[in-house]
């Protein structure tokens, strides 16, 4: 690869948007395709569907045979709250991939030694989130149950594309939170993004339960969006002859 796209290749990864290479098997020519740009490219079908899966692969295009080689972001899990459910949450969401980051301005509880292995920062929503490039590929998970904090790390995940986003409470406690949120400005369709009581049903009650059910219905959504948008592209050219 050259040193040129390389580099291009490592500013969209480090800022976690989506990249594609692409090889011409034949004469070994390289390109470099960033994913806002490929609305642009002659190859725009072919490439909006591997950055779409996430697959690297051969593809025969008007340009020739070609390899396309995807770069996509790690899912990511951020947590506000560094609580007992955190603690078991983040670990599993580590085993199944994600970068996991906590997030809590309560250093008696954001502290590597109840999170070890996990990014922890002990600072405030509005802080703490815009470096972490909250994007389509995160799950976002509120759980302090202290409006303080998650009402504005709420609102900043509804202005992003989660492909998860889900808070801890009661229906009781959620319907108080969707009350302040309207009344902050939030679309009741927007609200609507937020799963809660949050986690599968399975009769949780513990922690550690409660950390399960809740990686459950991440990996549930996970695999609900990527349905979704494999059924639109198979549809697609149908819905474009008709």
């Amino acid at each position: 690869m050259k040193l040129d796209i390389l580099t291009a290749l490592n500013t969209e990864r480090a800022a976690r948007r989506g990249a594609i290479v692409i090889t011409n098997v034949e004469n070994g020519r390289q390109r470099f395709v960033k994913a806002g740009e490929i609305g642009n490219d002659p190859l725009r079908a072919i490439l909006t569907e591997h950055l779409r899966t996430g697959k690297s692969g051969m593809a025969e295009t008007v340009e020739g045979r070609v390899f396309l080689t995807v770069y996509v972001p790690a899912p990511q899990l951020v947590i506000t709250g560094a609580v007992h459910i955190s603690q078991v949450l983040a670990p599993i969401g580590k085993l199944l991939g994600y970068d996991v980051t906590i997030v809590d301005p309560r250093t008696a509880f954001a502290s590597v030694e109840r999170f070890p292995e996990v990014k922890v920062i002990a600072e405030w929503p509005d802080k703490a989130l815009p470096q972490l490039h909250v994007d389509r590929y995160t799950a976002f998970v509120a759980l302090t149950h202290d409006p303080k904090i998650d009402d504005p790390a709420l609102r900043h995940a509804l202005s992003r594309d989660c492909f998860y986003i889900g808070a801890l409470g009661s229906r009781k406690t959620h319907a108080r939170r969707v009350e302040r949120l309207k009344a902050q400005g939030l679309s009741e369709v927007d609200i609507a993004r937020i799963h809660a009581p949050i986690g599968l049903d399975i009769g949780a009650v513990s922690a550690a339960e409660i950390a399960v059910a809740i990686m459950a219905q991440i990996t549930e959504r996970l695999h609900a969006a990527a349905d979704i948008e494999e059924t639109e592209r198979v549809a697609a050219p149908a819905t474009a002859a008709s």
